[in-house]
């Protein structure tokens, strides 16, 4: 399909540039079927969903991956985004041009990294030296890795340690938290339980990937960067009984969506899952796994665009979008939540 099928005007104001406080307090637009577009909240969720629904949230956990450092004279920012072993890792570099295969990046004074190999997407293999683990090393000389539509109007601070992880956050891994789950809080989940809605967790370590624009023309000459994600036996079945008694299977974030669609056979049998997942979804896939999804509001010609459009449709998304954007919703990681529930 054609990518520019998936642009849209989105003012530059209505990129939210700091959570709203309470989580829950963050409004949602819920796009149910051909019903007409309801402006709620998060915290509604208790009424939205019925007895026997399951949402799944992804327990990943964001590492502060955002690094600067020098190599001689020459400034290096590097971006992990997806980790290869115990101390290497591949990572998107800015200034790219002044690095050779070789080369010594400082860091901080206690950590550097080994520029090991050039790879054909411009991405770089670094190995960390030392013997400590490198979340410990990231923890002393990284940044939580905001994405570049908010780190491009303000720097990085304290508060975002906090900010950018959901509460489920328990696997360290995650260069971009799963966004949609920013909005819980203990409170509403225990409302969600007292309304019989259940809730389970999986992994994906998201990577810096998702941050990366469409530049192809076509959707077809977009490749999408690998993410890690398991699924436990239990769980997967677990969640196949809960379909099976009529409840339905609720993605909280575009990422525990990808991994039980990457997970689902023909049949829509969750199975148990560990490995790299790349799947693309553009109108035309047929959903199997999922029933429905919340997730924050996302940027023009993005795949994630894409991916809510295939499960709505295309004009009833650029509908909700400018109904969004008409009503004043925030938009993107710290923004607001919509609720996609497809007919039937």
């Amino acid at each position: 399909m054609r990518v520019d099928l998936f642009d849209f005007d989105l003012p530059p104001e209505r990129i939210a540039l700091r959570p709203v406080r309470p989580r829950d307090a963050a409004r949602m637009l819920v796009v149910a079927g051909d019903a007409p577009l309801s402006d709620r909240h998060v915290r509604d969720l208790p009424q939205l969903l019925r007895a026997g629904d399951v949402l799944v949230f992804n327990d990943t956990r964001v590492i502060p991956a955002q690094l600067e450092g020098r190599r001689g004279e020459a400034r290096i920012g590097a971006t992990l985004h997806k980790r290869l072993d115990l101390r290497r890792w591949q990572a998107f570099v800015r200034n790219a041009k002044r690095l050779r295969e070789g080369d010594c990046i400082a860091f901080a004074a206690d950590v550097s990294a080994l520029a090991e190999a050039r790879h054909a997407d411009g991405s770089w293999t670094l190995a960390f030296a030392g013997d400590e683990p490198v979340e410990v090393l990231l923890e002393r000389a990284g940044q939580m890795p905001l994405p570049p539509y908010i780190a491009g109007k303000r720097p990085t601070d304290e508060a975002d340690r906090s900010d950018y992880q959901t509460m489920f956050a328990a696997k360290d891994g995650a260069v971009a938290a799963p966004t949609a789950a920013l909005h819980f809080t203990p409170e509403l989940m225990a409302a969600l339980a007292e309304a019989g809605v259940a809730s389970e967790t999986l992994t994906l370590h998201v990577g810096a990937g998702t941050f990366l624009p469409v530049k192809a023309d076509d959707t077809a000459d977009h490749a999408m960067h690998a993410e890690w994600g398991r699924i436990e036996p239990a769980l997967a079945s677990r969640l196949n009984a809960a379909r099976a008694a009529g409840g339905r299977i609720i993605a909280v974030g575009t990422t525990s969506l990808r991994l039980l669609e990457s997970a689902s056979d023909e049949a829509g049998i969750i199975h148990p899952f560990e490995g790299d997942t790349a799947i693309f979804i553009t109108p035309g896939y047929r959903f199997r796994a999922i029933d429905g999804l919340m997730t924050n509001f996302h940027l023009p010609r993005s795949t994630l665009f894409m991916l809510v459009s295939a499960l709505m449709g295309l004009e009833r998304m650029q509908a909700a979008y400018a109904h969004a954007i008409a009503e004043g919703y925030r938009f993107y990681s710290y923004g607001d939540a919509s609720l996609l529930l497809p007919a039937g």
